[in-house]
């Protein structure tokens, strides 16, 4: 079985969200893919076996299987364009969350993903004491986002992880509107019920902030930076209301 790591929504080594992905021929064991993932230690760990024209694909983190995976899924396809069918323009991946759909546009991947409907909440003090500032709004789907007017603060926030972990949502998403021109948005997700305490670049998380951000700015089509310590930028496009196209150009720095 063969492991690639690629950095997801990386626009140069070292930068982006790694993901380990394994081709194998036959599926390992749940135990033994929980293994290899803990002993990967990345956001991630992607396995994919063939399935007829299609692929099945699974992603585990070091805390346990994941229903939904946005950058393992770019580093998946990526590895297969590369390696294995350097000749296919779309991926059709059979998962937990249903099928999904990469295609190659250039030096990019883009994936079909499901956007989230967010029902907004109260902002509590339970909240802004896990994060250590007080977020102007708070809502929800899977996951938590929290809405901050500056991006600095988002940039700056030192929660503590462990309250952070006692809330409701499966991740913590927090964001704020774009610096200058460049990003419409940029955020943060912090994955303590995950086994890891923030992560790099949230393909998923971004089903949540884009279906806000576009409604907040009139926007189908936005540029998302997330600004965690390795960073990473997304090209982000809403279509309807339940489409969430997620681009990247992915890096590929080693082969095991």
């Amino acid at each position: 079985m063969k492991q690639y790591v690629v950095d997801a929504f990386a626009d140069r080594v070292f930068e982006g969200n790694p993901a380990a992905v394994c081709l194998p021929e036959t599926w390992p064991s749940d135990q033994q893919m929980l293994a290899i993932a803990r002993e990967n230690r990345l956001p991630e760990t992607a396995f994919a076996v063939r399935d007829g024209k299609d692929w099945r694909l699974r992603w585990f983190a070091p805390s346990g299987e994941v229903s939904l995976c946005g950058h393992a899924t770019l580093a998946a396809a990526y590895a297969i364009c590369r390696f294995v069918e350097p000749e296919a323009e779309v991926l059709r991946f059979q998962t937990l969350s249903g099928p999904l759909t990469v295609r190659r546009r250039g030096k990019l991947f883009e994936l079909d993903f499901p956007a989230y409907s967010l029902k907004r909440l109260e902002v509590t003090s339970q909240i802004a004491d896990a994060l250590g500032a007080r977020p102007r709004e708070v809502w929800r789907a899977r996951d938590l986002v929290c809405v901050f007017d500056d991006p600095r603060t988002v940039m700056e926030l030192k929660p503590e992880l462990d309250k952070v972990k006692a809330l409701k949502g499966a991740l913590m998403q927090v964001t704020a509107p774009g610096t200058g021109t460049e990003y419409d948005c940029v955020s943060r997700t912090f994955t303590p019920k995950m086994g890891l305490p923030e992560d790099p670049v949230c393909g998923s998380g971004h089903c949540h902030i884009i279906p806000y951000w576009a409604e907040r700015l009139g926007k189908r089509m936005l540029t998302a930076r997330q600004a965690s310590p390795r960073g990473g930028t997304l090209y982000c496009r809403l279509e309807g209301t339940g489409s969430c196209w997620l681009g990247g150009p992915p890096c590929f720095p080693q082969r095991t």
